[in-house]
């Protein structure tokens, strides 16, 4: 759609003509994953919606030239912790990586048939090289049943169990070298290949309340000895674990109330650079670094602060940090050479893309984009941050689209329909990255606010816990508290509001439209109904998730029924449509199954879309 030579028409807000097609929200954009560096050359991993959501592992070569590596029968996915993350990594032009059908390791040089090195039953996710013993170094989840216990993965009741290990490349069994805690992330070699640093953590923590940095030296024989805890535990989560080119352990704790940069020296921790900022992440998936080390002395990172990422150079003895003027909000999964580093990043009007910036140069190349789509300048919704009063006298924090297209406008003294997202987690946070997704409505005369809501990361860690206890109320206070700021602004008509969400966002838009009587329509993408059924039937990672969220259960059993949207259908009376996987085990399908007979028993619009063989 050209730019307007033509006075705009009028037309109710929501009728808006857009060159925004739903096809281009669902299609035509890639999802990112892993970056590793070998030699010169780069590889990454990629979701494509256009082969069924297959993770594809590409290389580009300093040449320039790209190239799709791992075959199309195969899918380089993990599910470690069901969400997965560091499914692949490289050794000299080999790349190792996990299937997502049969979850097995394999060895896979390029051109060539992939070799099945581990055995069905297993996962591996967040690998390191073992180049001493030619072996690759990473977290193993056991999915294999007991001796003598049903095949059927359904009859199973033990949890699966984790552990670090060490998997031999020239065959043979793996060797367990860090086990006995609940979950592991992070095992990482030094320099010289002696010493294992690695992070750890038990129920009901989550890597973003409580984890351990260890650390142990590997013995001549190849076996972990002198493991022992460095830092961390109760109330200090400890991320990316990290050796300096000669050997310092570096790593981000957020004791300070910030996820900040420490050292390990003497003994103790020592603080690299104090910040009200964030240098670490929600550890939903493995393998998201935010800093690396170009030398001994200078580290490339990046940090957020009040919803924007940045990226920049620490001078490790000094503190002294420069930043990069490079025009994204959002950088991520950081990972340096001496010569480069390469990271994704994205903006307000650039998708997500892949880059590497040159570290004597500064020179920023564009390597892949996530979407060839062409951003109409005349239908583009630049976002505004907003900060806003919410309960308790807190402050709430989101992202607002105004409805833009030039070709249109709104009938005088009429306001915009006001969408409200709800992101998932709860613990994570949305970005003001160019999404069609969100453009799609705003291009169509509807507003958006897209909402970081108590809970969320990137604020420091007492605005994370302000969901402690009390998921279902603070969630639904931001979001609608996000809705009434801007009706009181004049920005949103406050007859027509509606709230969308996926898994968590799933569960604040049911739970909002149970509980309180302000949003008109709802969209729940594979939400959350019955809190009880996702403490009694989730998978492990999450498993004691809500005992921080709501309380411990089943003890407090009736929290979990009071915020269940599932328990207060008779307050429903908003059409819904709910979408979700049939494959989903995080939250598996009779969440959305139960609210729609619900609502159809009391005769409330719905819709129901099943996806087969869709996951979480």
């Amino acid at each position: 759609m050209a730019s307007p030579t033509t006075a705009p028409r009028m037309a109710p807000f929501g009728a808006w003509q857009s060159p925004i097609l739903p096809g281009d929200v669902a299609a035509r954009s890639i999802r990112f994953g892993g970056i590793v560096l070998d030699g010169d050359d780069i590889y990454w991993s990629e979701m494509r919606p256009n082969e069924g959501g297959r993770y594809v592992v590409v290389r580009r070569r300093v040449s320039g030239e790209v190239q799709d590596c791992t075959p199309r029968e195969f899918n380089a996915r993990t599910r470690v912790h069901e969400y997965g993350g560091e499914a692949f990594t490289v050794w000299d032009g080999v790349i190792y990586f996990v299937n997502f059908q049969d979850q097995r390791l394999y060895r896979h040089a390029v051109g060539e048939t992939p070799e099945a090195l581990t055995a069905p039953g297993l996962r591996y996710a967040d690998f390191c090289i073992d180049h001493k013993w030619a072996r690759l170094i990473a977290v193993r989840e056991d999915h294999r049943p007991a001796d003598g216990a049903s095949q059927d993965a359904e009859n199973q009741t033990a949890e699966p169990q984790n552990t670090v290990v060490a998997i031999p490349l020239a065959g043979g069994e793996d060797v367990i070298l860090a086990q006995g805690h609940d979950f592991y992330s992070t095992p990482r070699l030094d320099p010289t290949g002696t010493h294992l640093a690695w992070l750890a953590w038990n129920h009901p923590d989550m890597p973003w309340t409580a984890t351990e940095l260890w650390s142990g030296k590997l013995s001549e024989s190849g076996t972990l000895v002198d493991a022992r805890r460095l830092t961390g535990g109760e109330q200090d989560a400890i991320f990316q674990p990290t050796w300096s080119p000669t050997g310092q352990l570096y790593f981000v704790s957020d004791r300070s109330g910030w996820w900040n940069l420490y050292r390990w020296e003497n003994g103790k921790s020592a603080t690299v650079l104090p910040m009200q900022a964030e240098f670490g992440r929600p550890q939903w998936v493995f393998g998201v670094p935010t800093y690396g080390f170009a030398d001994a002395d200078q580290l490339i990172c990046s940090y957020t602060q009040d919803g924007v990422w940045y990226l920049g150079e620490l001078e490790a003895a000094t503190g002294a940090l420069r930043i990069y003027e490079l025009g994204y909000t959002n950088i991520s999964t950081v990972t340096v050479t001496p010569e480069k580093a390469v990271f994704f990043a994205g903006g307000p009007r650039e998708p997500a893309l892949l880059a590497a910036m040159d570290l004597d140069t500064g020179a920023l190349t564009v390597l892949r984009r996530s979407s060839d789509q062409e951003i109409d300048p005349a239908c583009f919704a630049e976002p505004q941050t907003i900060t806003y009063p919410t309960t308790d006298g807190n402050k709430g924090h989101a992202f607002y689209y105004p409805p833009t297209n030039a070709h249109f406008t709104g009938p005088k003294g009429e306001k915009p329909p006001l969408l409200v997202i709800s992101h998932g987690g709860p613990t994570g946070a949305t970005t003001n990255v160019y999404d069609p997704a969100v453009q799609y409505w705003t291009s169509r005369g509807i507003a958006v606010v897209d909402v970081n809501y108590g809970g969320s990361t990137g604020y420091g860690r007492a605005y994370r816990e302000r969901l402690n206890d009390n998921w279902g109320i603070v969630d639904l206070d931001d979001c609608a508290g996000a809705a009434q700021y801007l009706v009181g602004q004049g920005l949103a008509d406050g007859d027509r509001l509606a709230i969308r969400g996926g898994s968590a966002g799933g569960y604040t838009t049911l739970a909002m439209l149970a509980f309180r009587d302000l949003f008109r329509v709802g969209a729940s993408y594979y939400g959350v109904s019955d809190l009880a059924a996702l403490a009694e039937e989730t998978h492990k990672f999450e498993s004691r998730y809500l005992d921080g969220l709501v309380g411990s259960y089943p003890t407090r059993k009736d929290l979990y029924a009071a915020r269940s949207p599932l328990h207060a259908v008779e307050n429903l009376s908003s059409p819904l449509i709910f979408f979700q996987g049939d494959e989903d085990a995080i939250v598996p399908p009779n969440h959305a199954e139960m609210m729609v007979d619900a609502q159809r028993a009391k005769g409330v619009p719905d819709a129901y879309l099943l996806f087969e063989g869709e996951h979480h």
